[in-house]
């Protein structure tokens, strides 16, 4: 008889997300006329931009003929997607880019959490507390180690440097949950300290489109040395509106070596290349050809016009929160706020609260880790105007407590 992955056995009895839903879905039911303002999950609510709706329709006429049928893609993805990013995302900042570096794939959430098929089991993972679970929940179920470096206002939400040696540290800048970004020095020295002690970063920079200030770097490669010591994920997801679409891609450097556990070294661009040939078929045609469209000029400005209307939206609710006293983290390069529970309210507690008193769905703090107890996010992926009225909610509940 074969035996389940034990390791299964250390994860939570259940997801952050999923937990939300069914507590939302036990309330609607008794409540089955409550007017709720979901604010809790990072989902999308703008349309795609009209240049990659009209690519999409190009793609799917695509397929309807036989001269121009696309099946299975390249696992790398397409080379014309490759090479707009290369010249989109990566030349203006600097960055000398290759498209062997980029792998494309149906989200980044797929990559951040396979890409350890390709590193040796019970490595000892670093991971930023508070945290996006799928980092945590992945490396547990491979049998990793984790040890979690503290985020907290003291430090900006971007951990100290670690004294002691880790094999992988995650990072993600802006970050998801606390909305904190990372400046130029900080990230120089998480860099340099991966060099020195043979570690990998894994740098998740899926909101890089949402950063407005010059100074802060929107990936890990605008570091002096960081191809040598970085995997960096990106995402179109909150770029472009495809949380439905799924696609994102991946950079691994091709001189991005680590240990082979025999005396030499392994190249990592090239196990993932041969990892995806296995166990990927590749982003859709059709997925592909509507990220290209992200590129063309009305993409970048449909695209950025959306990016813009959450950004105003994060701005309306940092206010908010500040108003209320709750000292909100996040909402001005990011599409999170961070912020405090009154009267240092347990997060699950105060989740409740708000669901039963002011029908707002907000996520508890603790659910993205230890560091995140008495805080909670709340996500500017949403109506404008069912923004305010969700501000007011909340406000005339902390009000009258």
């Amino acid at each position: 008889m074969p035996q389940a992955n034990i390791n299964f056995g250390r994860l939570p009895e259940r997801y952050l997300f999923l937990d939300i839903a069914k507590r939302v879905a036990a309330y609607s039911e008794t409540h089955p006329h409550a007017d709720i303002i979901r604010m809790g999950i990072g989902d999308v609510t703008r349309p795609l931009a009209p240049a990659v709706i009209k690519a999409m329709h190009q793609a799917v006429d695509d397929c309807a003929a036989p001269e121009t049928f696309h099946g299975y893609g390249p696992e790398r993805g397409y080379l014309w997607l490759r090479e707009a990013i290369v010249k989109g995302d990566y030349a203006p900042l600097g960055v000398q880019m290759n498209p062997d570096d980029i792998f494309i794939n149906d989200g980044a959430k797929s990559d951040t959490g396979n890409i350890g098929d390709i590193l040796t089991p019970g490595s000892l993972i670093g991971i930023t507390d508070p945290v996006y679970p799928v980092y945590v929940d992945t490396n547990l179920m491979r049998g990793n180690e984790i040890k979690y470096i503290t985020c907290n206002a003291a430090n900006g939400f971007t951990g100290d440097i670690p004294k002691e040696k880790f094999d992988v540290v995650y990072l993600c800048y802006p970050n998801n949950p606390t909305g904190a970004v990372i400046t130029r020095c900080k990230l120089k020295q998480w860099v340099d300290w991966a060099l020195q002690n043979g570690a990998l970063i894994m740098y998740d920079s899926a909101y890089e489109a949402f950063i407005r200030d010059p100074k802060i770097p929107h990936s890990i490669y605008e570091i002096e040395g960081a191809r040598n010591c970085a995997i960096e994920f990106r995402s179109f997801s909150k770029t472009a509106g495809f949380t439905g679409v799924r696609c994102g891609y991946t950079v691994i450097p091709q001189e991005l070596m680590i240990s082979d556990g025999k005396g030499g070294k392994a190249n990592l661009n090239a196990m993932w290349e041969r990892r995806q040939s296995c166990k990927f078929n590749g982003a859709s045609y059709i997925s592909q050809k509507g990220a290209l469209a992200v590129y063309s000029e009305e993409g970048q400005a449909q695209t950025k016009a959306t990016i813009d209307y959450y950004l105003e939206t994060a701005r309306i609710i940092r206010k908010s929160m500040e108003d209320c006293g709750l000292n909100p983290q996040g909402g001005e390069n990011a599409p999170y706020i961070w912020a405090q529970t009154p009267d240092g309210m347990d997060s699950w507690k105060f989740f409740d609260e708000l669901l039963n008193k002011a029908q707002v769905v907000v996520t508890p703090g603790s659910g993205f880790g230890p560091a995140g107890e008495g805080y909670f996010r709340i996500t500017s992926f949403a109506d404008r105007q069912r923004t305010i009225e969700a501000m007011e909610r909340i406000k005339n509940m902390i009000k009258y407590a």
